[in-house]
């Protein structure tokens, strides 16, 4: 009775096995699209929407914020797979008295667009218009209006250098994409690029060496990224050429 038991097992247990190879356990993290989100707030004091950030995490919720193009800063959360999904999610924070308003934000929302870009028409399929940005330089410019704000991803709860990759997922996440959490799993992820054929929004990654990634930032052009330096410190601009005498270039990753 065992053998017979045992045997009517084994087709079961090696599609679960393929299941969990397939789940991510071997292979590269993945990028997708991002789903339905929800936006809350609008906080003149940046403070206040680090706040709110802080008190969904502690829910287990991922939420970061952000300032947008009018200056004023913003709590945005969540991965659905529709807008109902969404709204009840948020619903439920309403009636427990953790957010007040709240709209819900469809994949790759109006705040991914960068400053003051309206919605172009859609063009015929396959066909991109001339002068339409592209995702990279939305990513880029979006990234920009970080500069000069704190950004905690994580408080006080996370390990240094979560920071860092926060930041690049939450700009990421504002363009309609989803990438893997840390530094490393982003290294892991996307096309590789040569240092000379960076374009905006492109990842740049650094470390003691290839193996050892610890830093990221997104490329604006001109030599320059986007990142936030470490605990503490605002988001800036810095040069490929100056990141410190710790961190080298270590490569370049592309999503879009």
């Amino acid at each position: 009775m065992t053998r017979i038991m045992n045997k009517s097992l084994m087709p079961l247990l090696g599609a679960g096995l393929l299941l969990f190879l397939a789940a991510g356990c071997v292979s590269t993290p993945a990028v997708r699209k991002t789903g339905y989100s929800v936006q809350v707030g609008a906080f003149s004091v940046v403070e206040n929407a680090e706040r709110l950030s802080e008190r969904l995490r502690s829910r287990g919720i991922d939420a970061y914020y952000f300032r947008k193009e009018g200056g004023l800063y913003a709590v945005r959360f969540g991965d659905f797979p529709t807008p109902k999904a969404a709204g009840d999610r948020a619903d439920k924070l309403v009636s427990e008295g953790l957010v007040t308003a709240y709209f819900v934000v469809p994949p790759g929302g109006a705040e991914a667009r960068g400053p003051a870009q309206p919605k172009p028409p859609a063009p015929a399929p396959g066909v991109k218009e001339p002068g339409e940005p592209g995702l990279g330089y939305v990513a880029a410019r979006t990234a920009e209006r970080f500069v000069g704000i704190p950004y905690r991803w994580g408080g006080n709860n996370v390990v240094e250098g979560m920071d860092c990759s926060g930041f690049v997922r939450a700009v990421y996440h504002l363009c309609g994409l989803t990438i893997p959490r840390t530094a490393a799993e982003q290294y892991k992820a996307g096309r590789s690029l040569k240092r000379g054929d960076l374009e905006d929004g492109d990842l740049v990654f650094f470390g003691s060496s290839r193996g050892k990634i610890s830093h990221v930032g997104i490329y604006v052009g001109s030599g320059r990224f986007v990142h936030a330096p470490r605990r503490g410190e605002d988001i800036r601009f810095a040069s490929l050429e100056g990141v410190g005498p710790s961190l080298k270039f270590a490569g370049a990753r592309r999503y879009f």
